[in-house]
């Protein structure tokens, strides 16, 4: 399926062991090419922070989208990109009514509970960006929105958020008030858990914490 406008090409799967491994794998290969996302509507072997396993089951979001780096905004650089690709998809949740926030760098929450997560990375100039939400169902440890969106639905409206591409820098002034939300809890940084609730962000996404800059690509 393609999406008009965009020019992107969707692949749906019923199932997968992992969109972001699939997607990789293909731009790796050159079997697939950005711009094109991949979508599967259940889970086994998802990848998670840190390389958890993020699975799920039917009625939960499971998609990766591969853009050209030269596609990007000008202003956004490649460590900003998982708070980019994070936000605008909690800007899309909030839109069709679901009470979410982003918690840096890369992470979904409701409340105190966390329902989501992103991961990027950059494959021959070509960058994947492999979002889970736990929609419906909680199968791997973490809290579900209970939303009433389809899958589908949701890729297409976060697909036409991307397509107008806002810059890095309007986008991180939303982010900016939000990042105060995080302060409450700890992030992993080299096995390590921080708290962020002395942190420095910074204008690029990073943060300064205990005196050393930590970026959010992940």
């Amino acid at each position: 399926m393609w999406v008009e406008g965009l020019k992107l090409e969707i692949q749906y799967f019923d199932t997968l062991p992992s969109t972001q491994k699939y997607l990789v794998e293909k731009i790796k290969n050159k079997t697939l090419q950005a711009p094109i996302a991949v979508q599967a509507f259940d889970q086994s072997a998802g990848i998670g922070s840190r390389d958890n396993d993020w699975t799920g089951g039917e009625g939960n979001f499971f998609a990766s989208v591969a853009i050209d780096l030269s596609d990007l905004p000008e202003d956004l650089s490649l460590s900003s990109a998982s708070i980019y690709f994070s936000y605008m998809m909690k800007k899309v949740l909030c839109e069709v009514g679901e009470n979410i926030w982003f918690k840096w760098p890369n992470d979904f929450y409701k409340n105190d509970e966390k329902v989501g997560g992103t991961i990027t990375q950059n494959v021959h100039n070509t960058l994947v960006c492999g979002i889970g939400i736990n929609l419906k169902k909680s199968q791997n440890g973490y809290s579900a929105l209970q939303s009433d969106i389809s899958p589908k639905i949701l890729l297409k409206k976060y697909l036409e958020a991307l397509e107008k591409f806002p810059k890095w820098k309007q986008v991180f002034s939303e982010f900016e008030i939000e990042f105060e939300l995080s302060r409450k809890f700890s992030v992993h940084i080299e096995n390590y858990q921080k708290s962020l609730g002395d942190a420095q962000l910074c204008n690029d996404g990073s943060l300064i914490i205990g005196g050393k800059k930590v970026y959010s690509l992940r």
